[in-house]
């Protein structure tokens, strides 16, 4: 991409007056970190404005900004927009029966700062297996989740400045790395405040600007209906190959696959990144206010992230802006846009800075609490909490920031190809969480009988059959070839009743701080 003087320096100085922005939160946070629990759980005093945006935009990572406009882009709005029902619906519902009742509870069992630490102390495990096994799952997850953030922001700098993919995205993991290192959960949790609002008024920014650039509203529809299936919701629209814009094919988006789709919304409830947001609110009785919040703010997000797709197919019919032919190009359909914006002078420049510095803040806001939240499951659930290391607070802390720096590497070296597509990446990680987790979050707050035993099955069952579904089971295609989310998710709270239920009930001690827990959210 071929930028002039004048206009790489007007996105320089933008995207630079960010990056210094978020490192110089993450010095200013790293002062109230005197405990792991700061670190980790910034001593649950978030406020409910932060607590909503701050999940919200931990929720949305690269994704939002590339992966759904350009999946839009190239394969029409089916897709994008059943699973943004999926996660609009899973968002709300998360919000209004998990955020007060888990806040609750963490605290009743055992102050817990983590969600393994939660699940452990909820069932009283003295083995620490149910520790070790959902700390393991969040690394196994988290890396390759990671690793897609940092690949889009590789992605990001070499399209933009046409510099090296490999060093672009080891220069955003450095930043994200630096103050993520030095402020912990509170650093996290404020950097990503400010990052919701770069990233709204970019997308503000972009649509006003692609529809002006496309010809207007009746150029972008008129352009998107004479594709097949574009503007569909029960078919994919199949792209010719040799011509963009040629009608092209369809293939079928039925009954089954939209019910897939619109499982997205049940990974929610087992998100260890947006879960810690509940557990962290200062004030529970204002998690209505921080609901209401998050709600309106994910349904705008991506109802404008799917319609930048269809602007960008219309500026490039318009000629504004370069084809878009594979699904890993289609998701610099927005970096296109701001490149467009940037040639117009010095002022237009910083705006695309600013609107490229929204794409790193989809990414990095993402990225940091993935990175504690891993590398918590290592410190703290896997050396502290099962292999019972005896350490003060400065060495906890220490400990931490050691394993967030080792975790980051490895995602950077999972992140090497360039090639990789951030939402299939994304959606992977997502189903694994989801299906894991998911079932016994809600277990572990609403079924009384709920035992460890359950616990452990429920989670085993749910982690390995995304795996299985994922590459044994999908493949096959036909009926079977569906989400793996969905399926993995059921198979997962059948095993927590089967298991539960054939085996010991949970003792009195247990069973009383449910007792009360529910008592206290009447």
């Amino acid at each position: 991409m071929d930028l002039t003087g004048v206009s790489l320096f007007g996105i320089v100085v933008a995207m630079v007056a960010y990056l210094l922005g978020m490192l110089t939160i993450g010095f200013l946070a790293s002062r109230k970190n005197e405990t792991v629990g700061d670190f980790y759980l910034g001593g649950r005093k978030l406020g409910p404005f932060v607590t909503a945006m701050s999940a919200e935009a931990s929720d949305m990572s690269s994704w939002l900004l590339m992966g759904l406009p350009g999946l839009a882009y190239l394969s029409g709005i089916a897709e994008p927009v059943w699973t943004a029902v999926g996660l609009a619906v899973g968002t709300y519902i998360n919000w209004l029966i998990v955020a007060k009742r888990l806040r609750r509870y963490s605290a009743a069992a055992g102050n817990s700062i983590t969600i393994p630490q939660f699940f452990s102390n909820r069932f009283c495990d003295g083995s620490g297996v149910l520790t070790l096994i959902s700390a393991l799952i969040i690394v196994i997850f988290f890396i390759p989740y990671t690793a897609s953030g940092f690949s889009a922001i590789g992605k990001l700098f070499s399209s933009l400045f046409d510099v090296n993919y490999h060093l672009a995205m080891i220069v955003g993991a450095i930043v994200i790395i630096g103050y993520t290192m030095s402020g912990g959960f509170l650093a996290a949790s404020f950097t990503d405040l400010v990052q919701s609002i770069i990233m709204s008024v970019a997308l503000a920014i972009v649509l006003f600007f692609g529809v002006n650039q496309a010809g207007g509203w009746d150029a972008v529809f008129t352009n998107a209906k004479s594709l097949a299936g574009h503007l569909s919701l029960t078919l994919s629209h199949i792209p010719d190959e040799t011509n963009l814009f040629a009608p092209g094919s369809t293939s079928p988006y039925g009954f089954l696959t939209i019910v897939s789709t619109l499982a997205w919304g049940l990974g929610y409830f087992g998100m260890p990144h947006i879960l810690l947001r509940f557990m962290a609110i200062e004030d529970d009785n204002k998690l209505k206010l921080s609901r209401r919040i998050a709600s309106i703010w994910v349904v705008i997000a991506m109802g404008v992230a799917i319609l930048i797709g269809l602007i960008g197919l219309g500026m490039t019919k318009a000629d504004v802006i370069a084809p878009l032919t594979t699904s890993g190009s289609s998701e610099t359909v927005i970096i296109e846009i701001a490149h467009r914006l940037s040639t117009f002078g010095f002022l237009p420049a910083l705006i695309a800075g600013l609107i490229l510095s929204g794409i790193m803040a989809s990414t990095m806001s993402t990225a940091d609490s993935q990175l504690l939240a891993a590398s918590s499951s290592v410190s703290q659930d896997i050396l502290v909490s099962f292999f019972h290391l005896k350490l003060d607070e400065k060495s906890r802390i220490r400990i931490a920031r050691v394993s967030l720096l080792i975790i980051a590497v490895i995602a950077v070296f999972l992140a090497w190809n360039p090639n990789s597509s951030v939402f299939r990446i994304v959606s992977f990680a997502w189903a694994g969480f989801g299906a894991a987790f998911g079932p016994l979050v809600l277990f572990s707050l609403f079924w009384r009988r709920t035992n460890r035993y359950g616990a452990l099955a429920g989670m085993i069952t749910g982690g390995a059959m995304i795996f299985i579904w994922k590459f044994a089971v999908r493949p096959m295609g036909g009926i079977l070839d569906i989400y793996e989310l969905l399926p993995a998710f059921l198979l997962s709270g059948l095993a927590i009743v089967i298991v539960s239920l054939i085996t010991p009930a949970p003792g009195k001690e247990i069973t009383d701080v449910f007792d009360s827990v529910k008592a206290g959210n009447r």
